[in-house]
Formats: C-alpha cells, structure tokens, sequence
C-alpha cells in the first residue's frame, strides 16, 4: 500500500521531543484497516516514507484517533525543512 499526501511539519515537546507530519482522516482509515495486519505492537506500522529527494524507514505512531509520521532530524536538514511548512509525504507500508 502506498499513500501520498501532505501535511504540515509540527514539533511535540513531550519527555522526548520530536518532529511529525499527520496523516490525513482519509488516509488514517485505509492504515487502520491494515494496521491488524502489519503493526508490530501498540499500534505501530512500519513504513518507507519518502519527502523530497530523502526516503527513510520510521514506523507509524497512532496519536488521538490518527498516525503521526516521525521526521528525524537527518532528513529535515536534507530537506531543509522547518516547523510549520507544507510537506508531500509519500508512504509505503511495510509488512
């Protein structure tokens, strides 16, 4: 399954700080039909994601009723990104 959508880069400063993108409600409800099939515990699916010209694997993180997408710091320097940009993420779920 892959998916392709955009979403903007947000910063969570819980105990572990971290950069996500949301997935959109349409799309979390294709990857919660497959999640049974695929995550790995807690709900986590793992993924291929793809921004820009970096493509790395992370795994999904289910977050108040949708998935949230880690973006590592490695990638938002290749990218050049920053909190609050517009961001086309391309997801390939793994099995």
């Amino acid at each position: 399954m892959q998916l392709t959508f955009s979403g903007e880069l947000w910063y969570w400063r819980g105990p572990s700080p971290w950069y996500f993108v949301t997935v959109p409600d349409e799309q979390c409800r294709e990857l919660e039909d497959l999640s049974r099939f695929v995550s790995y515990g807690w709900g986590m699916i793992p993924v291929t994601a793809t921004i820009g010209a970096t493509t790395w694997r992370t795994s999904l993180f289910p977050k108040d009723g949708r998935y949230v997408v880690p973006v590592k710091a490695q990638v938002r320097r290749n990218e050049r990104v920053e909190e609050g940009q517009a961001l086309t993420v391309v997801l390939a779920v793994r099995e």
